[in-house]
């Protein structure tokens, strides 16, 4: 049995705030997944994290409190929590007697990063990286990804959204990596685990019952069982580690930025030297290193 837990980076919708819209799925057996949870688990302990959620986006932000701590980087993780909460607290209640969309935003901010403020932006940044490196070395593992530049899509041609065109090709690479490593005496079977939000849920539910039933375009579904299992992202380590790989890549494709990528491309399913379990939905001339290597 593999395990393929799947989160998403950017958004789907068009225009939407974001040019590219990822999902990646990044593959385990299941024998390998106690090792897995435990080798995150030691990253987190120094770093202070504990059973903290990975949301890789809200750790790679700059927290404007930090710069208003004389000497921050000196002081210890309690130090450093009370002196944030100090001026965040003060901040709220300023907001409070102005605009509410403003106090709102702000109040969500500082919930999605509470977890990470007693660590400086470098700390954070050096977390992430360790938390790569690491599942650059899995060997066991395999990613799949679906990237659509937005600007390239077309609806109406396609009949399809971006979420539905995403996770149907998912499905489709994730069945095929089973059916090449399956063989006459022993057949491998998958499952996917998806990051818990209500509407796609519903969504790739129903997307997974209709594959299941007349198989995707590109192939039939023998492989997988069972419809998604939904989870708590906070309480499930490996689709936080799905999370850090679609954040990776998006970044990479709309800024370039290749520290993180690069450790997590080294996990993209191949045959040979090709790549074929991640795809760059986009133009024809792209020589981004997916397209290349696809």
């Amino acid at each position: 049995m593999y395990l393929l837990y799947i989160d998403e980076s950017g958004t789907s919708s068009i225009p939407g705030n974001t040019s590219h819209f990822v999902l990646a799925g990044l593959s385990i057996p299941i024998w390998q997944w106690k090792n897995c949870d435990r080798a995150i688990s030691n990253i987190k302990h120094p770093y202070g994290m504990g059973d903290a959620e990975i949301h890789t986006a809200w750790m790679l932000r700059k927290y404007p409190e930090q710069q208003k701590i004389p000497d921050f980087s000196n002081m210890n993780y309690t130090e450093r929590r009370r002196e944030v909460s100090k001026i965040r607290t003060a901040e709220l209640l300023r907001l409070q007697r102005g605009s509410s969309k403003t106090y709102k935003q702000t109040k969500k901010n500082y919930r999605n990063t509470n977890d990470y403020i007693h660590l400086t932006y470098d700390e954070r940044k050096q977390f992430v990286l360790e938390i790569v490196k690491c599942i650059s070395n899995w060997g066991f593992a395999r990613l799949f990804a679906e990237c659509i530049d937005k600007c390239y899509f077309d609806p109406f041609r396609t009949s399809q959204d971006v979420d539905t065109q995403a996770f149907e090709q998912i499905v489709s690479r994730f069945e095929h990596y089973l059916k090449n490593k399956s063989d006459q005496k022993n057949t491998l079977y998958g499952l996917l685990i998806h990051d818990n939000n209500e509407t796609v849920a519903r969504k790739h539910t129903a997307l997974m019952k209709t594959f299941h039933k007349n198989g995707t375009l590109w192939t039939k579904i023998n492989n997988i069982i069972e419809t998604p299992l939904f989870v708590n992202s906070e309480l499930t380590s490996l689709v936080q580690i799905a999370d850090t790989c679609s954040y990776a890549i998006r970044r990479y494709l709309e800024n370039g930025e290749q520290e993180l990528f690069s450790h997590v491309f080294q996990r993209a399913d191949r045959i040979n030297d090709t790549v074929v379990g991640m795809r760059h939905f986009t133009c024809s001339t792209c020589n981004c290193d997916i397209c290349s290597n696809h």
